[in-house]
């Protein structure tokens, strides 16, 4: 219990950071970003719960309690899964995951902005476990399975099946789930595809049944990423 009242805690806390980047950087590709509010200048940061600017009360990025909510289930998933000095790089991912989860959602873009330090950070701290273990050789693997699924992304993206953003996702998402295993990265990736391909048929169900036409479902690949990964990590 304390471990989950803590977990709820930190993810509370994260939460107005990881709402102003999900304001700053819901922005359609070739926009500017939105360092500050629309409506009264005021500048994108922090944000209450609600959503709303703390200015002139004007709507801003998700909806109210949505971050939070998600922030602090991811939170209490990430404790639940700790094990050792790893537990800093999953932390990382765990958190800038929860903003560009949000961002890929609402306007299909991973920014690199986002997922650039997100990979470095995982690339640092998971540096720092591997010498704190004593385990140095496990960053051969974690770099293997980073370059096999950032590989994979990279096809998709030549083919058009996925944005830019995802590659350096991928990276990221692989070299922490490669610190587990390879079983652990089949199982995050084939956990994401699983995921989408549900999220997709629902939305095709829906649309039938409200007899809509079914076109293009363009499915965030981003979320079912990151969603893949936890499960994995979780599951193992």
């Amino acid at each position: 219990m304390p471990v989950v009242v803590a977990a709820v805690l930190v993810g509370l806390l994260a939460a107005p950071p990881l709402r102003g980047l999900v304001a700053r950087f819901s922005v359609p590709e070739g926009e500017a970003w939105c360092d500050a509010c629309p409506s009264c200048g005021r500048e994108v940061r922090l944000l209450p719960p609600t959503g709303c600017c703390p200015g002139c009360r004007g709507r801003l990025g998700a909806g109210a309690w949505s971050v939070e909510s998600v922030a602090v289930a991811v939170a209490v998933a990430v404790a639940f899964a700790a094990d050792g000095p790893a537990v800093a790089a999953l932390g990382w991912a765990a958190a800038l995951g929860v903003a560009l989860g949000f961002v890929d959602a609402r306007v299909r873009r991973l920014p690199y902005r986002l997922t650039l330090p997100l990979l470095g950070g995982v690339v640092a701290l998971l540096t720092v476990a591997a010498l704190a273990e004593g385990r140095p050789g496990v960053l051969v693997r974690c770099l293997l399975v980073a370059l096999a699924v950032g590989a994979v992304l990279e096809l998709a993206v030549w083919a058009r099946a996925l944005g830019p953003g995802d590659s350096p996702l991928g990276l990221a998402l692989g070299g922490l789930l490669g610190w587990y295993g390879w079983s652990v990265a089949l199982g995050g990736l084939f956990a994401a595809v699983v995921l989408a391909g549900l999220w997709a048929v629902l939305r095709a169900a829906a649309a039938l049944l409200r007899r809509r036409p079914v076109r293009g479902l363009d499915v965030p690949v981003g979320p079912f990423l990151l969603l893949g990964a936890l499960t994995a990590v979780l599951a193992r």
